[in-house]
């Protein structure tokens, strides 16, 4: 028998979610001069980027591309409120509008959210069958800023919280990494396991980015998860080396120490060099190689069991080759695409000088959180 292979959550519906017009990330006001075909940067194009590029390299029909079915109610309200839920839907079929700090949708959105955190349950549940050996879910609208009762930073729904639930109600899953590498620190999922010790969180991310004050080291957990949430937040201008030790000297021992059953990846593509909403230096070779590492410790520890789910990235231009590194790195299959803006990002690396002061910081990260 072969072994289950790589698969990829897709429905081209998500990419018709719309967030409408802005001015960088925020509405357009007083002072806020509007713009000429302005578009919000969550807007569809990155995403859409990514999936054609694994199209026309030749690995999506190497890959068990699916949809899925959209997230039940009852799947919602195992994380959020019912006041909530019904909240959204009122206004979803109304003309949209907005349901928490810059969270804003419009007609029909939440029947898209629902759909895109039924992409993330599917993945889950399919990797934890072992219909697959892992899995990708291009999930839109993105889910980590979204807390309990409120939407947050283009999340409307906790995809990945709602996709570890459904896992937990339907298939026992037990213990679970949750592992954000987008570049904004993934608050929603860290308020929603934050008194729960079966689910360890760990978000890396730019310092003070968004949202202001969220994320620092000594947001450690509460009750019966104290201990459960670790955060690193890196100073901005970090670039593959720094990212990659406090992968080594934090990342990976939390994750042995833990022995989970089951590793997600919140995959936000942002800390991209030239990301317009962050301030990072990595590029596609690096989440190729971040991607490596967990799949080794997912393989030694919980049977290989990975999946990603989509956060942030805002970047059309180099999203795509970021993705397709993931992907690549997930399923083994090279590719013959070369990224034409890997070797211009290797050269503009933090010296030395500077690659010594950020693992510095990590390490003094790592003797906080009583890793070092």
């Amino acid at each position: 028998m072969s072994r289950p292979g790589t698969g990829f959550y897709h429905d081209e519906l998500c990419l018709w979610h719309t967030t409408g017009e802005a001015v960088l990330f925020l509405p357009m006001g007083p002072w806020l001069q509007p713009m000429a075909g302005a578009s919000h940067p969550e807007s569809p194009e990155s995403k859409r980027r990514f999936k054609s590029l694994l199209d026309v390299s030749g690995l999506t029909p190497q890959l068990a591309v699916n949809s899925a079915p959209p997230a039940t109610r009852e799947d919602l309200l195992r994380v959020h409120p019912a006041s909530y839920v019904d909240r959204f839907k009122s206004l979803s079929d109304g003309r949209g509008g907005e349901i928490g700090h810059e969270a804003v949708f419009s007609h029909g959105g939440y029947e898209i959210a629902c759909l895109s955190a039924g992409l993330a349950k599917r993945a889950v549940l399919d990797v934890l069958d072992g219909k697959l050996r892992n899995a990708y879910s291009l999930s839109r609208p993105p889910g980590h800023h979204c807390l309990r009762d409120q939407g947050m930073g283009f999340c409307l729904l906790a995809n990945i919280a709602i996709a570890i639930e459904a896992a937990k109600a339907e298939m026992g899953l037990g213990r679970v990494v949750v592992f954000d590498w987008d570049v904004h620190h993934g608050n929603g999922t860290q308020s929603i396991f934050y008194d729960r010790d079966d689910v360890l969180t760990i978000s890396i991310h730019q310092e003070n980015c968004f949202p202001l004050n969220s994320g620092g080291v000594g947001e450690r957990g509460q009750g019966r998860g104290a201990g459960f949430n670790l955060n690193i937040p890196m100073p901005p201008g970090s670039g593959h080396d720094a990212y990659l030790y406090a992968m080594q000297q934090i990342v990976l021992p939390a994750i042995r120490d833990y022995a989970p059953d089951m590793i997600i990846i919140a995959s936000g593509l942002d800390a991209n060099t030239v990301d317009p909403l962050a301030r990072q230096m990595l590029h596609s070779g690096s989440y190729r190689e971040m991607t490596a590492m967990l799949m080794t410790e997912a393989d030694q520890i919980c049977g290989g069991r990975l999946v990603a789910v989509h956060e942030g990235g805002y970047a059309e231009s180099v999203v795509p080759f970021c993705g397709l590194a993931v992907m690549e790195a997930l399923s083994g299959i090279r590719t013959e695409v070369v990224d034409p803006f890997e070797e211009i990002f290797i050269g503009q690396q933090p010296s030395d000088r500077v690659t010594r002061y950020q693992r510095q910081i990590v390490d003094d990260i790592a003797k906080e959180l009583g890793l070092g």
